[in-house]
């Protein structure tokens, strides 16, 4: 008997049968003996469909209000399958994030968790009840106010029950049968895998992997929590995402599992370039230009620096950042252009982001070479380079971005036999 934790995303509980199907599975742990929490999100499009409405009635909607609507998605869902549990002849019980004791910070919109007091949990658990949480929401205990946790806040919800619970494992249910050594939409002979350590999912959530999210896995790796990636729509095995002196419960006492040289490839499609040309190439100027970047809220991903000419004593500064960050960057460096000194700013949104990722890069030699062979195959130019010690960036074009992706894939021996399968279509 063990506490099991369960995350449903939006496709696994896009409508009635959905929720069902899903309602089904839950009972069927009960069944087996287990303790039951699930945290859930919103209905298929839901928040999506919220977002539209509130633009619809104010062009800036207040942060406060906004949070107030966006977190009544997921109390529809814990309703209603707390409902079609209660149908199948077994007690459930629905929270909201405040009953579950989801305590944040007062920031709205992308609220942080910073206790979890899951009281009420453990007594409808002691009681034998299945509990479900709604999911991506809190509270505030200085203002009172219901907060939202941003864009995949539910697998943090989750991971986070999973932690204050002292679960057994943290159940991460989407539209596909685990973790896969690339997008299946984009490389659809990619390969399930069966474990992945916590870093590497860490590089490759934060390198445009979206089965998981990157919030959720930092928090797993922080508090000791197992989390378990599989599908709503299968019963496969999934994949284990290992932190620190964990081992996958199928895997033999004390069997060893040598590393891989590369575990997955991350494609991303999310972010732009701005590049700063005719900088002055004296102290000082670099950090000029960031501070202000930073003010205006934007987050910095890859930076290049080219070689000062000769000539002219100046330099271009490229970087990488959101697309949804790109404008107002812009403008906040444009309005500071005469401060700084340099002559022009060239915005690019149609730039691709590729990532190798695999923890025994520290170990081999020749990764970097193989992916800039398999890019030359394909024709494909490198704008920007980018490392860290188990990861390998480049920026591409756009539009080249996916054939990129499947000729480093197969350059890395990762390719399956067959082809994965995204049951909702959206890899989530």
């Amino acid at each position: 008997m063990a506490l099991i934790v369960q995350k449903y995303g939006g496709s696994s509980v896009a409508d009635a049968e959905s929720i069902k199907r899903v309602a089904k599975r839950i009972v069927d742990a009960r069944r087996a003996g287990h303790d039951v929490v699930v945290a859930v999100s919103a209905m298929g499009d839901t928040t999506d469909n919220l977002l539209d409405l509130a633009a619809q009635v104010a062009p800036i909607p207040a942060p406060r209000e906004l949070d107030m609507l966006l977190s009544s998605g997921e109390r529809i869902s814990m309703a209603l399958l707390a409902m079609a549990i209660h149908s199948m002849g077994f007690e459930a019980r629905s929270f909201s994030g405040m009953q579950a004791g989801m305590v944040t910070d007062a920031t709205y919109g992308a609220a942080r968790i910073v206790d979890v007091t899951p009281t009420r949990l453990r007594g409808a658990l002691d009681d034998g009840a299945i509990v479900i949480v709604a999911g991506f929401q809190g509270f505030n205990r200085d203002t009172q106010d219901i907060t939202t946790l941003g864009r995949g806040g539910s697998d943090t919800t989750a991971v986070a029950l999973a932690a204050g619970l002292n679960a057994d494992v943290c159940e991460i249910y989407s539209d596909v049968d685990g973790i896969f050594t690339a997008d299946p939409r984009v490389v659809p002979n990619a390969r399930k895998l069966t474990t992945v350590t916590a870093e590497e999912m860490l590089e490759l959530a934060a390198n445009g992997a979206k089965v998981l999210y990157i919030r959720a896995v930092e928090f797993a790796r922080r508090h000791g929590v197992m989390i378990h990636a599989r599908s709503s729509f299968s019963s496969g095995p999934g994949t284990y995402v290992l932190g620190p002196g964990m081992s996958a419960p199928e895997q033999q006492e004390g069997e060893e599992m040598e590393e891989p040289i590369v575990t997955g490839i991350a494609t991303d499609l999310s972010q732009a370039k701005i590049t700063v040309i005719g900088v002055p190439d004296v102290p000082g100027k670099a950090a000029e230009i960031f501070k202000i970047v930073a003010k205006s809220g934007a987050n910095v991903d890859m930076i290049v620096q080219n070689v000062s000419a000769a000539g002219t004593g100046r330099t271009d500064i490229s970087f990488t950042l959101p697309k949804t960050d790109a404008a107002t960057a812009m403008r906040a460096l444009a309005s500071e252009q005469p401060e700084v000194g340099f002559e022009s700013l060239v915005h690019d949104d149609q730039i691709g982001k590729l990532s190798v990722v695999g923890a025994g890069m520290r170990t081999h030699s020749g990764v970097s070479a193989t992916l800039f062979e398999a890019l030359s195959t394909a024709n494909v130019n490198i704008e920007m380079i980018s490392t860290s010690e188990i990861r390998i960036s480049v920026v591409v074009r756009g539009d080249e971005l996916a054939e990129a992706a499947r000729m480093v894939h197969t350059a890395y021996g990762l390719d399956g036999d067959t082809e994965a399968v995204v049951y909702a279509g959206t890899g989530r």
